[in-house]
């Protein structure tokens, strides 16, 4: 939680806004001698200041929120003795602590920027951008803290960081009930409504991302604290009311190619409500390293990835109606477009991928490569489940440059990553209408679902109602390897945990035998090869849920709980009286 650097933090943010912003998106200010009392004097510089907190302070989180997101949800394999995927996991983990680090200096750059807005802002500042920007920063405050609740449970709430500072609380804050930090979230996302614009410079937020998220929130919320299985109707209500809001006034539509969504030339496509804005420049933290950690070994001329071991589980195949015991494209089922824009199987052949030399197929009999620029890559294939990721992943030099007009850099890409898409705004929506019901046939529950299902499945017949099942699958399907779907989880145990333990059990997260013992003739048959068969052991999910509350919760690192002891002690209500809002 790193709650002892907040005094450091505020510092930094300052030095941050005023001097090293990420470029392009984000147009970095001239690098000279800016003092807090001399910044936020124009239009300009105020929207430069709020432009950082798109990426830099993301960035620890970005590096591993597939691990959380995908590993835990059953999406991604990482070998059969990683923690994530045996839900054994440890307060020294190192991506638990980057994550826990990267969303409290989320937090400490949105308070301070909020309060250098009110304090510093100078005379010729618009009221329409003081409020632009502050509505910015306090909806991806609430992102942030939407993440810490769904990971870490209790959390302490930090409103203000110089009052934490000046009262000498950094090693003495308690952690906040649950409940109060989802009061929190939606007090602060009501707040920015209030001060947003209906629509934004492309790729920033506006007020319909804000709806989007609250929507998101009370959905998640309307289970927790549950006795009786069933969530609450006020809080279904309103995500409904809110995401249909989304639906009907934001004027934003689905990208027709779904595929489409993850290229860098749509990173500010109207699809997408909130999404880290990423870019390659001398500033370390402001570029997408997603691509390094997820991609096939010689993927890049830049050697510099290293995913051919990161593969999409068995299970995940099995959802979309596949599996690599099928080693030829054109009889494989391939009725859903989303499974080849979600992983690459064999023979797949992906035209957007390595453009400049007639796109990319995915071989597992291929291996030397030549790029453009001489450089020669050996691709790996060693996927222990025949797949390999493709969503997060850009390609070579040349097709960034197509993309955003600027090159890449080891390990930089400019590619979005989108963390709020409308498609799971229109999902967000069919599933609180569908709330408590064990059926939904409600007409505008059923346009969501169908408009985001027509997008990628060929020869689609409508459907003329859903169960929550369908629901949990369809989210599964179109949010795979974008870092989300282990919340549905989440959401699920707040107040039906045995339900959610159930389908973490039959999940196949198993392996087959090497694709190089296969390429080797050694093997001549995949449809032999499985020889593990790994559904989540109970006692392995037993050891990671808290021993008090029996909540899906991440540990807190290690590093927090020493700088501040008191995160072990019983959460305590949050003073609402104490905020402006």
């Amino acid at each position: 939680m790193k709650i002892l650097n907040i005094k450091n933090l505020a510092i930094a943010t300052v030095l941050l806004v005023g001097m090293t912003s990420c470029d392009t998106f984000l147009n970095r200010p001239v690098e000279d001698s800016y003092t807090i009392d001399g910044f936020y004097q124009t239009d300009a510089q105020c929207f430069q200041a709020v432009d950082p907190i798109y990426n830099s302070p993301w960035y620890d989180f970005q590096r591993g929120f597939v691990k959380i997101g995908d590993a835990l949800a059953g999406n991604l394999y990482y070998g059969t003795s990683d923690p994530y995927q045996t839900f054994v996991l440890s307060s020294t983990d190192q991506p638990l602590k980057d994550a826990s680090a990267s969303l409290w200096s989320v937090n400490g750059y949105c308070n301070s920027l909020i309060q250098n807005i009110d304090l510093k802002a100078g005379p010729n500042v618009a009221l329409a951008t003081k409020n632009t920007v502050k509505g910015e920063a306090m909806t991806l405050k609430a992102l942030a803290y939407f993440f810490l609740v769904r990971c870490y449970g209790a959390v302490p709430i930090i409103h203000d960081n110089s009052q934490i500072i000046s009262s000498n609380q950094s090693n003495s804050l308690r952690r906040n009930n649950i409940g109060d930090v989802y009061t929190y979230i939606v007090k602060t996302l009501e707040k920015a409504v209030e001060l947003l614009p209906a629509h934004n410079d492309p790729g920033r937020i506006d007020r319909y991302s804000a709806y989007g998220l609250l929507a998101k929130v009370y959905l998640t919320k309307s289970g927790y604290g549950s006795t009786d299985g069933t969530r609450n109707a006020d809080d279904l209500a309103k995500a409904a009311l809110y995401a249909k809001k989304v639906i009907d006034e934001s004027g934003r539509t689905l990208m027709p190619v779904f595929s489409d969504i993850f290229r860098i030339k749509n990173n500010k496509c109207s699809e997408s409500l909130i999404a880290w804005q990423w870019t390659v420049g001398t500033h370390w933290t402001c570029q997408n390293t997603e691509q390094s950690d997820l991609a096939l070994n010689g993927f890049s001329e830049y050697a510099d990835t290293w995913g051919t071991w990161v593969s999409p589980t068995i299970d995940l195949q099995n959802t979309f109606g596949e599996t690599a015991a099928n080693k030829t494209a054109s009889t494989r089922n391939n009725t859903d477009d989303r499974r080849k824009a979600t992983m690459m199987m064999m023979g797949d052949h992906y035209d957007y991928f390595w453009v400049d030399r007639g796109g990319f197929t995915y071989d597992w009999n291929s291996k030397s490569q030549t790029f453009p620029n001489g450089v020669t890559a050996t691709l790996t294939y060693g996927s222990s489940t025949g797949a390999n990721c493709v969503k997060q992943i850009v390609g070579d030099n040349n097709d960034n440059i197509i993309g955003s007009g600027q090159a890449m850099a080891r390990m930089q890409t400019s590619n979005a990553t989108h963390i709020l898409r409308l498609a799971d705004v229109y999902l967000v929506y069919a599933e609180a209408v569908l709330g408590n019901g064990t059926t939904c046939t409600d007409g505008s529950a059923l346009a969501a679902l169908n408009a985001v299902r027509s997008r990628s499945i060929k020869n689609y017949t409508p459907v003329t109602s859903f169960n929550f099942n369908d629901m949990f699958k369809e989210r599964r399907l179109e949010l795979a390897l974008e870092g989300d779907n282990w919340y549905d989880f989440v959401r699920l145990s707040y107040y039906n945990k045995t339900d959610a333990e159930n389908r973490l059990h039959a999940q196949e997260r198993g392996y087959w035998a090497s694709i190089d013992d296969y390429n080797k003739g050694t093997l001549t048959d995949l449809t032999l090869l499985k020889v593990v068969t790994s559904n989540v052991p109970i006692a392995a999910i037993d050891q990671y849920y808290d021993a008090d509350l029996k909540c899906f919760k991440i540990p807190f690192p290690d590093t927090d709980a020493a700088m501040n002891p008191h995160l072990a002690d019983a959460p305590v209500p949050f003073d609402f009286s104490s905020i402006g809002y």
